[in-house]
């Protein structure tokens, strides 16, 4: 059975009598019946309707470190979800079956808000995860779980591109306990031609995040080789992280794989993640981190002032421990930013896909 249409948010009639969404700078036009360029949000006569209201592409329990999150709750098990679609067009797409899907009927049905906040308390998730394609797109369904997921106790965490208008951006983020942003690249040039979007955006989602909201904020950038790679190119984005956010704000580093329009690309060299971290640290900026890689050092949390290792990783598994209660470092008594228990879960590297659609929970 399908669910009634939702009535969405973030829209005005425009002077010519389409109906302007609101939702991005996209701020896309629609006829009767047409949907937006993310393609879950659709003008049904005089409202517009989320098309993926209350459904679901899947869910899985991962550890929080594969958002990335390093800095909130190590350790923990988040439930993760995403529907279909997204509002950017990234030729790179490491989800492009999801985010660039246009089969509505693939969905789950009947992943309705309090459904996914019990779910997560029943498998002992301490927060869910908007993830797989843009939350953005879905933002009021996002809002509703996490609404249900705050009554539980359970936190929630974005993980997004930050391509959003203020309206939303506000209303969002006043759900969210904790965001990782993409920050895809630090010039125009390559948002426009390579995600079909632009930087100002995503760089004014951030400032707002870090400066107006008690989010815990982290930042990905997937390195592709030859186009945003570059020291001059790291550098700057370094900069301006340390310079507009502050040196506490944790970087990640992540390494591109072929995929999507961009198959002929060539992987990102463990070499090139150890640089663009070398440059960041060089910048300030206290956290970075590689990804999609094996690499240490670039898994472990070190203290920013003496620099010992704190959260010792191999992938998502935490081998050593030695922080004290409330983020200290023991050696030397400095305060790790970031969100902490008095100790760390021990979910380690497992993934774990569930349905919750059918009322039964179970793993495949």
């Amino acid at each position: 059975m399908k669910n009634a249409p939702y009535p969405a948010r973030y829209w005005h009639w425009a002077d010519d009598g389409r109906m302007q969404c609101d939702l991005c700078p996209r701020d896309c036009k629609l006829n009767d019946n047409q949907r937006g360029a993310c393609f879950v949000r659709m003008r049904d006569g005089e409202q517009m309707i989320l098309t993926t209201y209350g459904r679901s592409s899947g869910f899985c329990i991962d550890p929080i470190e594969k958002k990335p999150l390093n800095q909130f709750y190590p350790g923990s098990s988040i439930l993760s979800f995403g529907t279909t679609g997204c509002n950017l067009a990234c030729k790179f797409c490491q989800n492009w079956d999801i985010s660039k899907s246009k089969d509505i009927d693939r969905l789950l049905d009947e992943a309705s808000p309090e459904a996914v906040a019990q779910a997560a308390r029943r498998h002992h998730c301490k927060s869910v995860a908007f993830t797989y394609n843009d939350p953005v797109i879905f933002a009021e369904y996002a809002m509703d779980v996490a609404d249900a997921c705050h009554a539980l106790g359970i936190q929630t965490v974005a993980v997004t591109a930050g391509y959003m208008h203020e309206q939303s951006r506000r209303d969002f983020y006043a759900k969210m306990d904790a965001a990782n942003i993409d920050l895809k690249a630090f010039t125009e040039d390559f948002y426009f031609k390579l995600t079909g979007a632009h930087l100002q955006p995503v760089l004014d989602t951030l400032k707002y995040v870090r400066h107006e909201t008690n989010v815990w904020l982290e930042i990905t950038t997937l390195l592709i080789p030859g186009k945003n790679d570059s020291d001059e190119e790291l550098t700057a984005l370094s900069e301006w992280i340390r310079t507009e956010l502050g040196p506490d704000v944790p970087l990640h580093f992540s390494a591109f794989r072929p995929d999507y329009r961009m198959a002929d690309v060539p992987p990102t060299p463990t070499a090139t993640l150890v640089r663009a971290r070398n440059i960041a640290q060089q910048a300030g900026l206290h956290y970075v981190y590689t990804g999609n890689v094996r690499h240490q050092d670039g898994d472990t949390t070190f203290c920013p002032q003496c620099h010992a290792p704190l959260i010792v990783r191999d992938w998502f598994q935490i081998n050593r421990y030695r922080l004290a209660p409330e983020g200290k470092c023991p050696d030397c008594g400095a305060q790790l930013a970031g969100r902490y228990d008095d100790k760390p879960d021990e979910f380690g590297r497992k993934r774990i896909p569930i349905a919750i659609n059918t009322g039964i929970d179970w793993v495949r």
